[in-house]
């Protein structure tokens, strides 16, 4: 990819974040979008976002990959490491050397070497007292991302949850959590209808998740409303002929 078409796909991405501010939006497309574009353009092997859920325990929204490896090590990193810090701390977690992280994160260290991950990078979700969430950047490589990257992955992020903690939706705590709970709702709702989507396809998980945001973005719907009519089964989704 050439500078120019990295920068080009930069502002493109950044244009999508900023639609929420003046557009009706699905958040777990949105974040979705934000991961994907990490993931894409940053030097960055993987990526998820943790969101908080009512009582401040931290839940994977979305992640490039629904492989059970990276699931895996989001899950743990919600509990103990560098995921959990930053949200906690509200501040940029690095970790360059997996292998070097301190006893604490034991259980962290060890779920990411045994899946690939050598390096994390958690940036908060932050807008100034309000932490929502983290974003997760994982290398299979030690060593941290460019600072240019970096830059990049933070902007993405504040847009993102500028987006989420707009006062057009949320101008009271009982709308943030309701925001929040919306999204942590609608990942189950995906999920289960990842898993019908590869009953009834015979496509792996990760395949059955793209036909169904492919659905959604071709007919203009929300992604959490094609997951619903799947698990109603009012929509069946196969994949495109070869």
């Amino acid at each position: 990819m050439t500078a120019s078409t990295r920068e080009a796909r930069l502002l493109e991405t950044f244009a999508v974040l900023a639609d929420t501010l003046v557009d009706d939006y699905d958040v777990v497309d949105l974040l979705q979008t934000l991961v994907d574009a990490c993931r894409d353009l940053l030097d960055t092997t993987d990526a998820g976002i943790l969101l908080a859920d009512p009582e401040g325990s931290l839940e994977l929204i979305s992640s490039t990959s629904e492989a059970a490896d990276l699931v895996e090590v989001m899950q743990v990193g919600a509990e103990s490491g560098p995921c959990i810090e930053s949200f906690r701390s509200g501040k940029h977690v690095s970790l360059p050397d997996v292998a070097h992280a301190p006893p604490e994160w034991s259980d962290f260290r060890r779920t990411a070497l045994e899946n690939g991950f050598a390096a994390v990078e958690a940036i908060p979700m932050r807008l100034r007292d309000v932490t929502i969430g983290t974003l997760n950047l994982l290398r299979s490589d030690p060593g941290s991302p460019p600072a240019d990257d970096l830059a990049a992955a933070r902007a993405f992020a504040d847009v993102a949850t500028i987006g989420i903690l707009h006062e057009r939706t949320v101008r009271e705590s009982e709308v943030l959590s309701a925001q929040l709970q919306l999204a942590l709702n609608s990942r189950v709702v995906i999920e289960q209808a990842k898993g019908v989507v590869s009953f009834t396809a015979g496509v792996p998980i990760d395949a059955a998740f793209s036909l169904i945001r492919s659905y959604a973005r071709q007919h203009g719907l929300r992604l959490s409303d094609v997951a619903a009519r799947v698990v109603r089964r009012e929509l069946r989704l196969a994949p495109e002929p070869s």
